[in-house]
């Protein structure tokens, strides 16, 4: 999904803010050093996006010219650098799954949307939190969110998956007043790891969720409130280095396996 570098409590760090609520106002102060990772990562979303829009392109006769000039130079910053077979490969196989499943869509709803890097809007429910989704597709009854991962280190599934649910509210929010949305299927595709993940839920468990975890949770970290809670959401945390709550259970783990 694109850069959510602005929100403070974003979608991709969620994992992390949702199990340490203080976490995201401690890591507020410490710059954002970038990585070449992240730029590829950007370099092959940028040809996603190319990729899909041309498809949208011929079908809605010249809609997405504009959008499609633009993606195309995004994709341009980074091609000499980060382009190449398996970055073609990777972005057609995405393109492929995202058009299947809308023209899945089209035939049960004829007119059912596709929406290419849709910017979306969570404060409702998150204070001033916002991003933008790779991909969504709007029918009656069902509505899919789908996120391309260039990544090729860990493995991302959808089961679960804190960002996706919460872009799922705010597709939900965007549209569901326009179309009878039943159900919501997130899936997460990323080809280098040979993975495609899929999770579906009920509006009225994601409503659950919303209201009895994310919105008190998402008060919570915004504010700064809350005890320190280390565990598997710190692997990216900026601030781990200097965690005092961390650093005393990595050292009571450490006691607790010489004494055993």
């Amino acid at each position: 999904m694109a850069a959510e570098s602005h929100a403070l409590l974003s979608p991709s760090s969620s994992h992390r803010w949702l199990n340490c609520t203080p976490s995201a106002r401690l890591e507020e102060t410490v710059k954002d050093q970038g990585s070449v990772y992240a730029e590829e990562g950007s370099c092959a979303h940028a040809l996603c996006e190319y990729k899909l829009l041309s498809l949208l392109n011929a079908e809605k006769e010249g809609k997405y010219e504009d959008e499609m000039r633009k993606a195309l130079v995004e994709y341009e910053k980074g091609i000499k650098q980060y382009g190449g077979v398996e970055m073609e490969e990777c972005t057609d196989m995405y393109k492929s799954i995202v058009w299947d499943k809308y023209r899945d869509a089209v035939s049960r709803t004829k007119d059912a949307e596709l929406f290419i890097e849709k910017k979306l809007d969570f404060s409702d429910f998150i204070p001033d939190s916002y991003g933008t989704a790779d991909a969504v597709i709007i029918s009656d009854g069902l509505m899919e969110v789908i996120d391309f991962k260039y990544g090729k280190g860990v493995e991302v599934s959808a089961i679960g998956n804190t960002q996706m649910m919460i872009y799922a509210l705010g597709a939900l929010a965007a549209f569901s007043w326009e179309y009878k949305i039943e159900r919501v299927r997130m899936t997460i595709i990323q080809p280098r790891k040979s993975n495609i993940s899929d999770y579906e839920l009920s509006v009225d468990e994601l409503d659950v969720w919303k209201n009895d975890v994310l919105i008190p949770r998402a008060d919570a970290a915004y504010e700064g409130r809350g005890e320190q809670e280390p565990g598997e959401w710190c692997k990216f945390c900026k601030i781990k280095a200097t965690c005092a709550k961390l650093a005393d259970k990595a050292t009571f783990a450490y006691i607790k396996h010489e004494n055993k």
